[in-house]
């Protein structure tokens, strides 16, 4: 019933294997299970790497689906490397990630006494590699308080490549310095990632202001939880606030101990048809805006 609300939708990010972590399902598991619900297609996130490869080849296996490649700009690939964006862009990745669990907001949040009752996957290995000693640079956006030089050579690549552009983990005044850049560098396609997220924790208020910028909010399933910041009543609240017409919905899944994404996706259908929102609502969120950042 409900996965008709996610037929020709795109799942925008989720983590699917091979990859640092292990995860309950790779890519090609999940092409197939998002061709039997008819969904379009599904961006491929890693912390670590460029993924476009991985979605060329499920591209070749199942020519009907979607699958979209994409790059996260961590210290993996160099941090806010231009050089690494255009290189991603000329092998078809469509996403640019801000840093993750490199940001320099999320290393603070991480390692301070109000962190992660329970780390994630990602969260483990950074953990892990402290322990060892190793180096945890915090990557920022900010040079003297401005966009760095880097970034706007990011922000210019994304722009002329029709790239979609994402948050990650940045710090609130981060968020709001980058779309504000993105809008001036004419960049079409902004999606602040999981607003509500403990480490970013934007306010229903905040998140309205970035949509009245030009950004859509990323509300994934994944981080509807207290351990992670929010609760289903607050979604409920924020997109409501907010309006469909600036919200996608992600899964965010492929953890070992969480659903599959697509299992995922249809709770948060369900929840959502279930607590007023309407059919045309919702698939305005599943549907229509990832149709729009995905083949726009």
């Amino acid at each position: 019933m409900y996965e008709k609300l996610l037929e020709g939708a795109y799942d925008l990010h989720v983590h699917t294997g091979p990859d640092i972590s292990k995860r309950s399902l790779d890519d090609f598991d999940y092409a197939e299970r998002l061709k039997k619900i008819g969904m379009k297609g599904f961006g491929i996130k890693s912390h670590y790497f460029c993924t476009a490869e991985r979605a060329r080849l499920v591209k070749k296996l199942y020519p009907d689906l979607n699958p979209i490649g994409a790059i996260t700009l961590n210290n993996s690939v160099g941090g806010i490397n231009p050089t690494a964006v255009e290189m991603a862009a000329k092998d078809g990745a469509k996403i640019v990630w801000m840093p993750t669990f490199d940001a320099e907001n999320e290393i603070q949040y991480m390692f301070s006494q109000t962190g992660y009752e329970e780390l994630p996957p990602w969260a483990q290995v950074q953990f892990e590699r402290r322990k060892q000693g190793k180096s945890q640079m915090g990557i920022t956006i900010f040079e003297d308080g401005k966009l760095k030089e880097s970034v706007h050579e990011v922000l210019n690549l994304v722009a002329e490549n029709n790239l979609i552009l994402a948050t990650g983990h940045l710090s609130k005044p981060e968020i709001f310095a980058l779309v504000s850049g993105a809008r001036d560098h004419d960049v079409k396609k902004v999606m602040v990632t999981h607003p509500t997220f403990s480490s970013i924790a934007l306010t229903k208020e905040e998140q309205k202001e970035l949509t009245d910028l030009g950004a859509f909010m990323e509300e994934c399933f994944g981080c509807i939880t207290p351990e992670y910041g929010t609760t289903w009543e607050e979604i409920y609240e924020h997109i409501r606030f907010i309006g469909p017409e600036r919200i996608i919905l992600s899964s965010d899944l492929g953890q070992m101990n969480n659903p599959f994404p697509d299992e995922g996706l249809i709770t948060f259908v369900k929840n959502l048809s279930e607590s007023g929102f309407t059919d045309t609502e919702i698939r305005r969120m599943t549907v229509e805006n990832t149709t729009f950042f995905a083949e726009g």
